[in-house]
């Protein structure tokens, strides 16, 4: 292995203690102070049992008091609650793909957000069955946005992205009465069924949350991936690094934070603008760092290699370091905390959505229309701001990672052609990754997807579980927050290969990947989702029969549920570190960990102890490979 090292928990843990240490001498606030002065939590809360959905309560269920006011009783509210989350989850992944196609829409030759691969679109524009022979590629892009945009509101029809789905997996939701209709009229349906004096039986909610996140999953979530990459580029392997160390204290510092990367790529433009680079150096800096926090950081790291701050509960940390001029946010998964603790340091903390507004906050209102112009005003913000730093509260970890990242399903298969007999095999499929399984080269893969939880030690889950399943020869694709935790310890170093089972070491050498691969942001767990279709049709079998499970060891959002229910819904089994409040329904936990195994072929197993949950998904994908012979 040479000098290359995984970095611990233990090794982020003290260097978050040493940021602590500053942010005390200022009087900063974080979250592990809240999380104390919030413990313990309310139970009522943990189980779902309360409810607050009209004026007669708030309810509560117990044992003396085991219906609300209305007389719904634990397992209606619970699943209303569970219903609500969804809804919430959905409507946030949703209207993010919809910024997409309005940016889309406003592409031009001439303008800030350019079509940068023209390919991608013409081939969803076939998909779609609309006439690209001779027209002019940003008339195309409109059109495609337009339609786009109607998958949102459309009064009749499915969406159209599910075509992509073998035909079983299409009679299954046709079946359960499931198949995702308009993204905004499933959201409003749950919310609608949810309303007091409606739904209150487990199984019709189960049902409309299984709906609502296939709204977002097959439509949403994919139109914010697709469009993404066609006007950004799509991902391909690019080298990169991760973890704090990334920042450069010589510098002017820039985090972009949130998930939108209509604003973050507009800002790592100007940041590698020459004139903006020499109005650093004429305040002082060497140059201008950007690098990233959240999903927004995964976003510009797959497609310019922008370097990864951390994740979630990092994004305090970058504040703490007293070397950030600037913290730059969109939308999604940004603390309120980030304004009255930029004010013990000298950062600007700048908001610039009208999704996002908070207080103690510098507002630059970020439109399409003036993209070009607020981006090049952050920037020069953050310069302005470098004289205002504190050498004495300056302190950057020596602590950072290599990572190999932008694994998109084109770069997968890419990849893989190049491990293929040109002269035998078809170009362009997933058949070379289905002969890795089938051929007991590689037992099976997972998809690590969700946030950081104080519940859960930061980070543990996610990189624990991924070293022992490599180690069983277990391949992983990660996004989000899981993605960037294994790129901050190392296992998106392709050197991390000698962690590996013989098999997935020799897979891993053969195409030259690391054992862990990143596909990207949140929204992007829509990749995986057409991965696993491709792999059924390329196979002949039923999504629900590959040897593959998902795994979100450390969730915390309401995204994070809507998520769990549209990949549960497309087959495949999905495993949970975090109860996601159901535990106070013996109904709504039966349903979700089991009977909805009858609708869809796959359902949740919840799990908080780690070494339990990882050996029930090597027990899964094991049974899953001899029910398929292999």
């Amino acid at each position: 292995m040479g000098d290359f090292k995984l970095t611990t928990v233990e090794e982020f843990e003290a260097a978050t203690n040493r940021l602590l240490e500053t942010g005390a001498k200022v009087g900063a606030d974080a979250w592990q102070l809240r999380v104390k002065n919030q413990t313990p939590h309310c139970k009522f809360g943990e189980q779902g049992i309360c409810c607050r959905i009209c004026a007669m309560g708030p309810c509560r269920i117990t044992p003396k008091a085991p219906r609300g006011i209305c007389g719904c009783d634990a397992h209606g509210i619970v699943g209303r609650n569970y219903l609500k989350f969804t809804a919430g989850g959905a409507a946030a992944h949703s209207d993010h793909g919809r910024e997409i196609c309005h940016t889309l829409h406003a592409s031009a030759p001439d303008g800030a957000y350019k079509v940068k691969d023209p390919e991608k679109l013409i081939r969803i524009a076939k998909e779609w069955g609309v006439e690209t022979e001779g027209k002019d590629i940003y008339d195309l892009a409109h059109e495609i946005a337009e339609m786009a945009l109607l998958e949102y509101g459309k009064p009749f029809g499915t969406q159209r992205f599910i075509n992509r789905l073998p035909q079983h997996t299409l009679d299954l939701w046709d079946k359960a009465g499931i198949t995702p209709r308009a993204i905004d009229r499933e959201v409003s349906c749950a919310l609608h069924m949810t309303h007091m004096g409606c739904s209150s039986l487990p199984e019709a909610l189960v049902r409309q949350s299984l709906r609502t996140g296939l709204g977002d999953g097959w439509g949403g979530s994919m139109c914010g991936t697709e469009f993404s990459d066609v006007l950004f580029g799509t991902p391909k392997p690019i080298e990169t690094e991760a973890n704090l160390g990334v920042m450069n204290a010589d510098n002017v510092n820039i985090v972009v934070h949130g998930h939108d990367p209509s604003l973050s790529e507009m800002v790592c433009e100007y940041a590698d603008d020459p004139e903006m680079i020499a109005y650093a150096k004429s305040v002082g800096a060497k140059g201008i760092t950007v690098s990233g926090v959240c999903c927004t950081s995964n976003e510009v790291a797959m497609r310019r290699g922008v370097p990864m701050a951390g994740n979630f509960l990092q994004q305090e940390n970058v504040v703490l370091t007293g070397a950030c001029e600037a913290i730059v946010v969109d939308v999604q998964c940004i603390f309120p905390a980030l304004g009255p603790l930029s004010k013990c340091f000298h950062t600007k903390f700048i908001t610039t959505s009208a999704i996002a507004r908070m207080p103690e906050s510098e507002y630059i209102h970020f439109t399409v229309g003036t993209a070009a112009e607020k981006a090049k005003q952050i920037v020069k913000l953050a310069c302005d701001n470098f004289k205002n730093r504190k050498p004495e509260l300056v302190h950057i970890p020596d602590m950072k990672q290599k990572a190999t990242v932008g694994y998109s399903l084109e770069a997968i298969v890419k990849v893989l052609d190049g491990v293929t007999n040109s002269q035998v095999d078809v170009l362009g499929t997933t058949k070379p990754l289905l002969e890795c399984v089938t051929s007991g080269v590689l037992r099976g893969a997972v998809a690590m997807v969700g946030c950081n939880n104080p519940k859960i030690r930061p980070d543990t889950a996610h990189i624990e579980l991924m070293k022992k399943l490599i180690a069983n020869d277990i391949i992983i694709v990660a996004s989000g927050c899981a993605a960037q935790a294994a790129a901050k310890a190392g296992l998106m170093d392709k050197r991390a290969k000698d962690l590996c089972g013989a098999g997935l070491k020799r897979v891993c050498e053969l195409a030259d990947i690391p054992p862990v691969l990143h596909m990207g942001s949140c929204v992007d767990i829509s990749r995986m989702m057409v991965l696993v279709a491709e792999l059924a049709k390329d196979s002949g079998l039923k999504i629900s029969q590959l040897p593959v499970v998902g795994c979100a060891p450390e969730w915390m959002s309401e995204k994070a549920v809507s998520i769990g229910n549209y990949v549960i819904a497309t087959g495949i089994d999905t495993f949970l570190g975090v109860d996601p409040y159901v535990s106070g329904s013996s109904e709504m936990a039966q349903w979700l960990t089991n009977d909805v195994r009858n609708m869809v072929e796959a359902a949740f197993t919840v799990e908080t102890d780690i070494e339990k949950l990882v050996d029930a998904m090597i027990d899964r994908i094991e049974e899953k490979r001899a029910a398929i012979g292999i």
